[in-house]
């Protein structure tokens, strides 16, 4: 089995929500509990943290500068050179056992995010969608815990899972409407020892999916299956992203999160950036357009 390898031993508690950012040459990603965003340039071996304001869950460059950040319970623009916050949605304020949590753009800009319950596994929060002009659209309700959305090279397959569920759903996704419809089930990791965390699409339009407490990454084909796993040398690996000048290395992040210290002792490196160069490469995001 392939293997991926310590890249960065950075002791995220929560890392997540990594991506590639073609305009600075970055990797970045989140340390949600930690409260910081993380960065690491391939090609200078640099690499740093941004101290946020509260947790940022996941987050996209903009296209005029800066981030449009999930944190826990807003969505907002955040300005990397002085810190300020302009709010444009409040999620959920009725419901204080939710937050945000996974969310990527399509391949028109628009930010898709969604939420997860975490005062238990009930699916009561929802999935929405930030359009370029500010406005926010509910698109998909009922969710528990949302993770892995990502989008088919074209942009007409939407990729998203309930981890609480177990399961990674496929939607047709209108580029023009941008609403997701007849979901259907990609893969169904019942019976697996794992549940579906962050996902990535590569230029062949298989899904890379990161298993939560499966201790690896698989990749997963348009029509279901699971044709490759890649090894991580930790329990919790929680988002993949390909990244670097030619999109051919994939990142990924860990966490250490609710881990005893017996179980730190021997997992030492979980929290950290890991890499793999698959042998495919990926495909950039889009900024957020707005």
């Amino acid at each position: 089995m392939d293997r991926a390898e310590l890249l960065l031993d950075c002791h995220n508690q929560h890392g997540e929500g990594v991506l590639w950012n073609p305009k600075d040459g970055r990797v970045w990603w989140t340390d949600i509990h930690g409260w910081h965003l993380w960065w690491y340039e391939p090609e200078s071996g640099r690499s740093g943290s941004v101290t946020m304001p509260d947790r940022a869950c996941c987050f996209a460059p903009r296209r005029s500068g800066g981030f449009i950040v999930a944190f826990a319970k807003q969505i907002a623009f955040f300005d990397l050179e002085s810190g300020a916050v302009s709010s444009i949605h409040r999620f959920e304020p009725d419901n204080p056992d939710t937050r945000l949590n996974d969310g990527r753009t399509d391949r028109q800009g628009r930010f898709i995010v969604g939420g997860m319950n975490e005062g238990s596994s009930e699916p009561v929060s929802t999935v929405v969608r930030v359009d370029p002009d500010g406005s926010v659209s509910t698109i998909i309700s009922g969710v528990g815990c949302a993770n892995s959305t990502c989008f088919s090279p074209d942009g007409r397959t939407m990729y998203f899972a309930d981890s609480f569920a177990g399961t990674i759903w496929a939607f047709d996704y209108d580029p023009r409407t941008a609403l997701p419809s007849n979901r259907r089930v990609l893969k169904d990791f019942q019976g697996e020892a794992g549940i579906p965390d962050g996902s990535c699409v590569d230029a062949e339009g298989a899904v890379w999916n990161a298993v939560w407490e499966g201790q690896r990454i698989v990749r997963i084909l348009p029509d279901g299956r699971a044709d490759r796993t890649i090894e991580v040398p930790v329990l919790k690996p929680t988002c993949c992203a390909f990244g670097g000048a030619e999109l051919d290395t994939l990142y990924i992040t860990t966490s250490r999160l609710a881990m005893t210290p017996e179980q730190l002792a021997a997992e030492p490196t979980a929290g950290a950036l890991f890499a793999f160069r698959p042998g495919v490469r990926g495909l950039a995001d889009q900024p957020f357009a707005g």
